[in-house]
């Protein structure tokens, strides 16, 4: 018999709970597994050996927890290099710990290699298994990842409700998406469509440039076309230079932990855009919005097909992990429409670990402004169901009897 430890790292999902449900279980149901510890802040818990008995933790309130967003171990943006993570592995040989899972990105994945190379080269029996989350989508491998069809169910009510407002009260909206590399969520404003002048009229992502004379020409033809516009807009569309809007509007910007331009804490680019409509356009009312966190932990919206997802991801996690020594857990799509399901298969960390990728091709318009009918067909099952909407100014006005 032997201790297992799981942690949540990087940023909070709607789902990211129910893949800690699914490792709970599960290693509660296999006798080769004996304490099942609970590292509260992630990687940074396991060092300073901040655990918790996630066995003493009843099965109603495991209940609750899966239906919980954000992180309920808490999460941490500490990103491993060797030194670090030989420190974790010395917990680890002091705790008797021999199955290590990690739910996260991209980084998380790689910490798993990274310990689970070391333990190999030490003669250290480790059995490392990273739970892919992200509401980025960006992973590779796998079809998708868990939190995001949550997301994507987020931003397409959000973005019906602000269809519908900037209805009532024309103009020009902007709403501008997590997204710094990868535009997938941003992509799933496009869901909220239902009538054919709805919006998001425009919407634009990282992985294609936008020269601002670009944007405002496609705004002022919406414009003339509706008498409004709905825009959604990924925090990291750059120019054709390679620079982030965002970069180009701070040079003295706020940097993460890993040097990154701080992009979703602030409405700089809300504003930016918004100011260079109502100068060029002459619009007076334009508006813009920037969803920050909103999107990543919003209680009460869980996609059930992404929540059922994240809780087998885990559970499989733990059963590779009974069978192999490492590797990251994957969704291979089977079908699509009513027909839609996945199938999980494991990777090894490396073709995970670091990499990230983009919406492909063949999900953007030839214009690049908007999304094509192949990505909605992969989104849909994702987000699941969404609300019906009705709007009675466009019907025919009578005549007084």
């Amino acid at each position: 018999m032997a201790n297992a430890v799981v942690s949540q790292s990087g940023g909070p999902t709607g789902v990211i709970n129910a893949s800690l449900t699914g490792v709970i279980l599960e290693a509660c149901k296999h006798t080769r597994i004996d304490n099942i510890f609970g590292a509260v802040h992630a990687v940074r818990g396991i060092v300073e050996e901040k655990f918790i008995d996630l066995r003493q933790i009843s099965v109603s309130k495991l209940e609750t927890v899966r239906r919980s967003p954000s992180s309920a171990l808490g999460s941490s943006r500490d990103k491993p290099d060797e030194e670090y993570c030989q420190r974790i592995l010395k917990v680890f040989e002091k705790w008797d710990i021999h199955y290590f899972y990690y739910i996260g990105g991209n980084d998380s994945a790689n910490t798993c290699y990274i310990v689970n190379n070391m333990a190999e080269k030490s003669g250290y029996d480790l059995k490392a298994f990273h739970v892919p989350k992200t509401i980025d989508n960006d992973l590779l491998v796998t079809d998708h990842c868990p939190g995001y069809g949550t997301a994507a169910k987020f931003v397409a009510c959000a973005l019906m409700g602000d269809d519908l407002d900037n209805r009532a009260l024309p103009g020009v909206k902007i709403d501008v998406i997590m997204g710094r590399h990868a535009g997938f969520l941003t992509a799933a404003t496009a869901l909220a469509k239902r009538r054919d002048d709805d919006g998001p009229h425009l919407i634009y992502m990282p992985e294609r440039p936008i020269p601002m004379d670009k944007f405002i020409g496609d705004v002022d033809a919406v414009y003339k076309k509706y008498g409004r516009c709905v825009i959604a807009v990924s925090e990291g569309i750059g120019d054709t230079d390679g620079k982030t809007w965002a970069e180009k509007l701070a040079e003295n910007a706020e940097r993460d932990d890993h040097g990154n331009v701080q992009l979703s804490g602030t409405g700089a680019l809300a504003d930016f855009l918004a100011a260079e409509i109502k100068s060029k356009l002459k619009i007076k009312r334009v508006r813009a919005d920037t969803f920050g966190y909103l999107q990543r932990s919003f209680a009460g919206l869980q996609s059930e097909v992404d929540a059922e997802e994240a809780l087998a991801c885990g559970r499989q996690a733990v059963l590779y992990s009974l069978k192999q020594d490492n590797g990251s857990v994957a969704m291979k799509r089977n079908g699509s429409g009513k027909d839609y399901g996945v199938e999980m298969f494991r990777t090894d960390l490396s073709t995970v670990a670091e990499k990230t990728k983009s919406v492909p091709e063949e999900f953007i318009n030839a214009e690049g402004n908007g999304i094509t009918d192949a990505f909605l067909e992969y989104a849909m099952p994702l987000a699941g169901k969404l609300p019906e909407t009705e709007y009675l100014g466009t019907y025919p006005t009578v005549s007084k009897p």
